[in-house]
């Protein structure tokens, strides 16, 4: 019978051909387009994107979750592979009882089960990264148990080399965008989700910030059953979101509400965003049957600002709202954008006015109408890619990449609920009295109470 270490050794020799074939094909479709390019052949951009998304579709884990981080960055690659790389699922295989309990021996040690009441064989959630079990300690209270693949660091290292590649693919190509900074934000943010010691600071963070709202529950942490690899947090009960698409619109836009303030507080008191805001990282909790707020259960992803971004985020919004050229200006610069020109400007404003324009007007809407969350924010972005391509290359700062990202997918959650809300009237709830000097202060004490100061 095989050993364990013969199975971890069929694991990684699996591993390094599945990359191997990646990135082979990966160079293959590279071959390919430089010929076109150097012969002047025809190329059709659908063909060569779906060839690529079926490529990285053969690898489950960490380049899922990039490939669709990129599918929603205007110009960051061509419209046409946006659209297939949207369409690429981030869930991994789930690992099999005998490797979860050799993970959990490797994370806990060999007595890991007598730490237990009980935990449950099947994962509950399987994801890019790693997978949840349900379980019990031994005073009784309920757990979710997130426990990281094996060999993960070495996958993410994987997958963004092939990231990089495809990036230097459309940077070759298509130069709308210089995309170095988004590389290196991706890539730092990737890395970071590895450690779920990071990911516990994190979630106490949130903790903080919503202690006292009755609304929004943050999980705790149970440190001595957590590692660098092993997260174990309190078990929130809830129904997912998108139950609840057929209620009654009462009931909708008070999550949708919730969902709001659960976003736009952090980044204006504190500037924190759940850099992710994924359908599957929120449950609702009732009463009754009566929806009460929202579980907040995923905090890989955090992306903590500096405070003259989130000032830039605020000019933006009044330079809009009160039609003053020079504060908008003076907020892309903030943001890092550089070499603006009066063209530069007026593409950027198409962005701004598509992610801002909910929050400039002061009635009750839908945050896009005829609009399915699938194509939310899709042309807009085709507006700013055929812009741009007379006018780039143009770099992205890297703020931007996840400040973008969490604002599509916070609107693709209120397009799956049909909201309708003041949104106006919310935002300005959230910056009313916002200050710099205070959102300084206030994000200084919760990262050094946090154990983040580093991140600041």
């Amino acid at each position: 019978m095989p050993s364990s270490r013969d199975h971890e050794a069929n694991r990684m020799t699996a591993r390094i051909g599945r990359y191997a074939k990646v990135g082979g094909n990966m160079s293959g479709i590279a071959a390919k387009l430089a010929a076109g390019k150097l012969l002047g052949w025809e190329q059709d951009p659908t063909k060569n994107a779906t060839a690529i998304a079926e490529t990285l579709g053969e690898l489950k884990g960490p380049l899922m979750k990039v490939a669709q981080l990129l599918s929603t960055i205007p110009d960051a690659v061509p419209p046409e592979y946006a659209t297939e790389l949207a369409s690429l699922q981030a869930n991994a295989p789930p690992m099999g009882w005998a490797f979860v309990k050799r993970r959990m021996r490797a994370e806990l040690g060999p007595g890991w089960q007598d730490k237990f009441d009980r935990f449950e064989k099947e994962p509950a959630a399987a994801a890019s990264l790693g997978q949840v079990h349900k379980a019990m300690d031994l005073e009784g209270a309920l757990l979710a148990c997130k426990l990281q693949y094996p060999d993960m660091d070495s996958a993410v290292e994987a997958d963004l080399n092939q990231f990089n590649m495809l990036l230097a693919l459309h940077r070759r190509f298509r130069p709308a965008i210089e995309t170095s900074e988004i590389e290196k934000e991706i890539a730092d943010r990737l890395r970071e989700e590895l450690d779920y010691r990071r990911e516990a600071r994190h979630s106490r963070l949130y903790a903080n910030v919503f202690a006292a709202d009755e609304q929004i529950r943050v999980p705790d942490v149970f440190e001595d059953l957590s590692t660098r690899r092993l997260l174990s947090m309190s078990w929130l009960e809830g129904r997912p979101l998108l139950a609840y698409r057929q209620e009654k619109l009462e009931a909708r836009n008070k999550i949708a509400q919730v969902m709001f303030k659960a976003w736009w507080h952090p980044f204006a008191q504190y500037g924190v965003i759940h850099g992710d805001p994924h359908l599957g990282n929120y449950t609702i909790f009732e009463d009754g049957t009566e929806p009460v707020g929202v579980n907040l259960l995923d905090y890989g992803c955090v992306r903590i600002f500096p405070p003259d971004f989130v000032q830039g985020v605020v000019d933006l919004y009044y330079g809009l709202l009160d039609d003053h050229p020079e504060r908008v200006v003076a907020a892309y610069e903030t943001w890092g954008f550089n070499g603006l020109t009066n063209e530069l400007i007026e593409t950027l404003n198409i962005w701004a006015n598509f992610i801002f324009g909910p929050l400039l007007s002061d009635r009750v809407r839908s945050i896009a109408d005829g609009v399915s969350p699938a194509t939310y924010g899709r042309n807009e972005a085709f507006r700013v890619h055929q812009s741009l391509k007379e006018l780039g290359p143009v770099k992205i700062p890297r703020y931007f990449v996840f400040m973008d990202r969490a604002a599509i997918g916070l609107g693709s959650v209120f397009l799956h609920l049909r909201a309708e809300l003041n949104f106006h009237r919310l935002f300005n709830e959230q910056i009313d009295g916002f200050g710099q000097d205070a959102l300084t202060a206030h994000q200084k004490h919760q990262l050094d109470l946090c154990g983040l100061t580093d991140e600041r």
